[in-house]
């Protein structure tokens, strides 16, 4: 385990991240919050910069791309394309980093399971090689994910 706040991050295998949140909406809100464009700018950014483009045709075959301006950085941009999708319970997608193409798309599977009102975010992003998914983590990642679930958790509370 790798992380210390209310997101836990493990490397279960060698190429994966595993990220685990519980949220204090129920998981409709919480799909909703992920899939919006208009909320989903509320959260990615996750203070680090504004967002520019956030583009989502949420279908099997549809494509995303989510881009921000972070200051002393530049453009940070990431893209890909659903594979599955079960409104508020499952989403499959690749992901590319377009600062490290080279490193290839990672299948990001995200699920959302609720108990009492309140959500479990699971999303597993599984790298093509293990130095992809070790870039990843040593991007420092973890900070930028603990704010930005902080943020998607307020933006799905406030949809109540």
């Amino acid at each position: 385990m790798i992380s210390s706040r209310s997101a836990v991050v493990t490397l279960p295998e060698d190429k994966q991240i595993l990220i685990t949140r519980e949220f204090d909406a129920p998981k409709e809100l919480v799909y909703k919050a992920y899939t919006t464009p208009e909320l989903v700018r509320q959260w990615w950014h996750a203070n680090r910069g504004e967002m520019t483009v956030c583009d989502i045709d949420l279908r099997v075959g549809g494509t995303w791309r989510f881009a921000m301006e972070a200051p002393n950085f530049g453009e940070v941009g990431f893209h890909g394309e659903y594979k599955e999708v079960v409104p508020n319970e499952r989403i499959v997608s690749t992901e590319i980093y377009e600062g490290a193409p080279e490193a290839g798309a990672a299948l990001d599977t995200l699920t959302l399971t609720e108990e009492d009102g309140r959500t479990t975010l699971t999303l597993l992003v599984e790298h093509q090689t293990k130095m992809a998914r070790d870039m990843h983590v040593e991007s420092g990642m973890e900070d930028g994910l603990q704010d930005a679930l902080d943020l998607l958790e307020r933006v799905a509370v406030e949809l109540r």
